[in-house]
């Protein structure tokens, strides 16, 4: 999405995400991504999958340090100034806890004692993300490198890598259907999800919606959200309503819709005896998600909070204390665009936010 598009919109919220816009065009792909039914699994081949391992942390160097090392005491004592902008200036939480203050983990997920870096984007598309860029084992690496950096740098909480593919792409054009979205082939899925595995990392299906419900994209990743290692993110700005396009109109969806999807997917979890499961919720300004306070975690469900957009390093720092550090509900996400960011934040500097991001994905 262009900037020129949003500005408005995040300008009457979030005057410092003028610059950050959407996280990327809706139609911007440099092919159309293939798209047919989506087929069912065996269900010996779901069983084989639940007994495999789930995932494996980056694990540190023997020289990694505690994270409160790797700054300087002017720094400590200039925390979390640079993202409070003139609000409140005290630290919520100690430096390096990723649960925001006054919430809780009752789940046994990836979150409670590991971040995840992930990497995202579509296979057929250079320009939304990463993702395309690199073939699968290249991508792989580079993933791998970006997840130890995070490692090292807080040994205490090593990093998950993870690749974040979008599963349903919006688009301008409204298709057969009518709905301005269509799906990610499964082959893509399957292949992306088969490197996942081979890694010991996680995959996470982004679903962006167009004019479709959250809960027929989320139930049309049923198959894949039963693999122990997959996980699910919605992309709230590009759902819109009737009269609208996504990529032209900003998007919007009611909270009680995304917890919805949670417990459809806590319930999921619970079901079929899985590893309990992470939501990650992408936004980039307040009026995208309504009813926010209707969005809570389960048993089964840790739920991050992520806040999007691309831009000035303080802008950036700025949305994130409005958006996650304002609004607490359990963790903190952090985006960093590769190309598009001024400058590209360090990971020294991503995590001294408050709280520190228990989820950094790339684009």
């Amino acid at each position: 999405m262009k900037k020129l598009i949003m500005a408005g919109a995040c300008l009457a919220v979030i005057p410092a995400l003028l610059l950050s816009g959407c996280s990327q065009e809706a139609t911007s792909q440099d092919q159309e991504p293939k798209s047919k039914e989506r087929t069912e699994m065996s269900s010996d081949e779901q069983q084989d999958s639940v007994e495999k391992a789930n995932y494996q942390a980056i694990k540190p160097s023997e020289a990694a340090k505690p994270l409160e090392s790797h700054y300087t005491e002017t720094q400590l004592a200039e925390m979390p100034t640079t993202e409070a902008h003139g609000d409140d200036t005290k630290r919520s939480v100690p430096l390096g806890q990723t649960l925001e203050k006054g919430t809780e983990d009752e789940t046994e997920g990836p979150l409670q004692k590991n971040r995840i870096v992930s990497y995202y984007g579509h296979p057929d598309s250079t320009s939304m993300g990463i993702l395309g860029e690199y073939s699968p084992e290249e991508l792989m690496e580079k993933l791998k490198d970006q997840t130890k950096a995070y490692s090292e740098l807080d040994p205490e909480r090593p990093a998950i890598p993870a690749i974040e593919l979008i599963a349903t792409v919006a688009q301008r054009n409204p298709g057969e259907d009518g709905l301005y979205m269509h799906a990610t082939v499964d082959e893509d899925i399957e292949r992306y999800a088969k490197l996942a595995e081979e890694n010991n990392a996680l995959l996470i299906l982004d679903v962006q919606l167009g004019r479709d419900n959250i809960m027929n994209q989320v139930k049309s990743l049923e198959k894949y959200l039963k693999l122990p290692y997959v996980h699910l993110a919605i992309d709230t700005e590009f759902h819109v309503k009737e009269g609208q396009v996504p990529g032209e109109n900003l998007g919007h969806v009611d909270g009680e819709n995304v917890q919805e999807a949670i417990d459809y997917v806590s319930n999921l979890a619970s079901e079929n005896e899985l590893p309990d499961k992470l939501v990650i919720v992408h936004q980039f300004a307040d009026i995208i998600i309504s009813n926010k306070e209707a969005i809570h975690p389960t048993e089964n469900v840790e739920v991050v909070l992520n806040n999007d957009g691309h831009g000035i390093a303080a802008l950036k720092r700025s949305g994130y204390h409005q958006l996650v550090h304002n609004q607490p509900i359990q963790y903190g996400g952090f985006k960093v665009f590769y190309q598009k960011d001024e400058p590209v934040m360090t990971p020294e500097e991503v995590l001294e936010l408050d709280p520190a991001p228990a989820f950094v994905n790339y684009q």
